[in-house]
């Protein structure tokens, strides 16, 4: 069962891969919304707690990356609509 949770840990992570990089390309996060990246980013946090309590390492090994990746979408929201105004 362990294998269908890092499976799943994978396409996790790799689904916010594209969002960030394109944000980061292009220099412009106007049409991504804040408040779900805040809110993903704790939950991922939350997520993560979990799975070092249960010692599942699918669960927290994503969502340290995911966590990563989300954080750095955040930074670069920030960044970059502090620049467009």
């Amino acid at each position: 069962m362990e294998i269908i949770g890092f499976i799943a840990a994978i396409f996790s992570t790799l689904s916010f891969v594209p969002q960030v990089y394109k944000t980061w390309k292009t220099k412009s996060a106007r049409d991504v919304s804040m408040p779900m990246f805040v809110i993903y980013a704790i939950s991922t946090l939350l997520w993560m707690t979990y799975g070092f309590g249960v010692n599942s390492r699918p669960v927290y090994i994503a969502n340290i990356i995911v966590t990563v990746l989300a954080t750095t979408q955040i930074i670069l929201k920030i960044k970059y609509d502090r620049r467009g105004k």
